[in-house]
């Protein structure tokens, strides 16, 4: 009975082992399966996968392209804009050397008075051109013409025509009593043509050529005043040459800087201005911004606004019927391309005027608006202008007139610490010769040819390499009294017959860079003439230098960089 039973347990004991091992097996083999199902539909999907990127996989250029952006990325960010300017000069807000300067416009002791050279029954009267700075330098010719003419000189008549549309006259913008007064000794003003001979005599149009010499007012005018007894000479605006003697010279001086006076309500005005930025700050910069749709058209540059700006200004530039064909790479190669509101805030900055810089806009319309002034704002925030220093009410009897809005900001640019100009017309010429007369005040005006290829390439370099470039590319171009040779240059910014140079004390090296004196050869300009309102480019064809009398201020070295050839083409005649 034992066996039978021990045999059945026997049997028992192999029969779990193998159950135990089929369920081993089966789960094995369950495993393998579902492993390999989930390697087989994990290698579907990355083949699904791969086939669908090989379709929009970027191409090999595209590629390339890409890195490239990411190295202008990283190359963006290290081109950081300090906040503080650090003081790269002896002194920012001062020239180097203007205590030694004067301004000396009194006329010689050989120059003949009003009483022994005017000539009875001879009368000339102007029409002037353009805006209020081509009218000025018309109404300071005109009175040099007159006194080559031997004639009285009837007080100008304004351009009531021009793009500017103003129909201010003589006595709503300057001081006509003054201007007489301060003239009397030079020649003869009346203020209208009188009758002669018991009728009135009506003045012969007479147009005279661009930049006539005196002997070409002898040869042309003279003798038509004589047969006429009274002349009007029209659209006259840079009809005197700039070569002329001292004594004439200095006569422009004495009108320019002395018998012009604005109008009290406007110098009043303009003095109200300039206290209230005085008030905001001990020192400010004055910036003549001039960044405007009709600037940017009538100088046939381009800022990367694609067809939608070349068509706005190429319609602008239609106003000018006598301009070429613009080449905007041309013209920014020639430096003579505004920089943009945010180059002239970087130039600022790299020159060392840091962001708490109090800065006053002279500007009109800002072409781009808000977006295109942006930048500056950023860079230098204490931003003014007339409209924020003063109330609507107080400008109301300026505002519906351009030229008397451009006497405001004429003022504060002139009483400016720091001007800084970003062209080369007529206000920035004007202006720099005052600051000259007036003691050398620092004048700024970008080095258009240097600084432009720099802009353009920024972002492939720090700031630290760029800042010094940017003062470099500077030294001859931030109104030094020793920037300049005597008699280069468009007079009315270079008044050099009426600069004195005070003795006693020696000259002092200082300022961005070496003191290098270089003698050269003015270069006779290319450029046509184009008349244009307030726009003027023109350059004499001058043959050879002008020789100046009783000058000064030779002894003091041009200061010069060693690559600053352009500066002399950039005032050259």
């Amino acid at each position: 009975m034992h066996i039978p039973t021990f045999k059945r347990k026997k049997n028992h004991t192999y029969t779990n082992k193998s159950r135990l091992v089929g369920v081993f097996l089966t789960g094995v083999l369950r495993r393998r399966l579902i492993h390999r199902l989930l390697i087989s539909a994990i290698s579907v999907c990355v083949l699904l996968l791969f086939s669908m990127l090989s379709l929009f996989a970027p191409s090999s250029a595209m590629e390339n392209n890409l890195v490239r952006s990411r190295m202008l990325l990283n190359h963006q960010s290290e081109f950081y804009v300090p906040a503080s300017g650090d003081s790269y000069r002896h002194d920012l807000w001062n020239s180097t050397n203007s205590q030694l300067f004067a301004g000396c416009s009194n006329a010689g002791a050989n120059f003949a008075k009003t009483n022994s050279k005017t000539q009875p029954d001879r009368y000339v009267l102007i029409v002037t051109s353009g805006g209020l700075n081509q009218q000025r330098t018309g109404i300071i010719d005109a009175v040099v013409a007159a006194y080559i003419l031997n004639a009285t000189l009837v007080v100008p008549e304004l351009d009531h025509a021009s793009f500017w549309k103003d129909n201010s006259n003589f006595s709503e913008l300057f001081d006509t009593d003054w201007f007489i007064k301060f003239l009397r000794n030079d020649i003869r003003v009346i203020k209208q043509l009188p009758i002669m001979g018991e009728k009135f005599v009506a003045p012969y149009t007479v147009r005279v050529p661009r930049k006539c010499t005196p002997k070409c007012y002898e040869d042309r005018v003279l003798p038509v005043l004589v047969k006429k007894r009274a002349v009007r000479l029209t659209k006259f605006d840079y009809r005197l040459s700039n070569m002329l003697d001292d004594d004439l010279q200095k006569l422009r001086c004495r009108v320019n800087y002395h018998a012009l006076k604005f109008t009290d309500s406007i110098q009043g005005m303009g003095n109200l201005l300039v206290e209230r930025m005085r008030i905001k700050s001990k020192h400010f910069i004055a910036l003549h911004l001039r960044f405007e749709p009709d600037m940017l058209a009538f100088s046939g540059c381009y800022y990367g606004g694609g067809d939608k700006e070349r068509s706005e200004l190429g319609e602008i530039r239609k106003r000018w019927k006598n301009l070429h064909a613009s080449n905007p790479d041309k013209e920014r190669r020639h430096g003579r391309c505004p920089l943009t509101p945010e180059e002239v805030g970087l130039m600022l900055r790299a020159l060392g005027f840091g962001i708490d810089t109090h800065m006053y806009v002279a500007s009109g319309e800002i072409y781009g608006g808000e977006d295109t002034l942006a930048p500056l704002r950023a860079l230098f925030p204490n931003f003014h202008s007339k409209d924020t220093l003063a109330t609507k009410e107080e400008l109301a009897p300026f505002d519906s007139f351009s030229s008397r809005m451009a006497a405001l900001d004429y003022i504060v640019c002139d009483e400016s610490d720091v001007f800084v100009t970003n062209n080369n017309g007529n206000m920035a010429k004007i202006l720099a010769g005052r600051r000259r007369y007036f003691g050398h005040k620092p004048t700024i005006r970008p080095n258009g040819k240097k600084l432009n290829p720099l802009f353009m390439n920024k972002h492939n370099m720090t700031w630290e390499e760029f800042a010094p470039r940017v003062r470099k590319f500077q030294v001859g171009f931030m109104g030094e009294p020793n920037e300049l040779k005597p008699g280069s240059g468009e007079f009315h910014e270079n008044p050099t017959s009426c600069i004195c140079q005070k003795s006693g004390s020696p000259i002092k090296a200082e300022g961005f860079g070496p003191i290098k004196v270089e003698n050269r050869t003015e270069n006779p300009s290319s450029e046509e003439d184009r008349e244009w309102s307030e726009l003027d480019y023109d350059l004499d064809n001058i043959k050879k230098q002008v020789q100046l009398k009783g000058t000064k201020i030779d002894s003091i070295p041009l200061q010069m960089g060693t690559d600053q050839v352009e500066v002399q083409e950039f005032f050259s005649d």
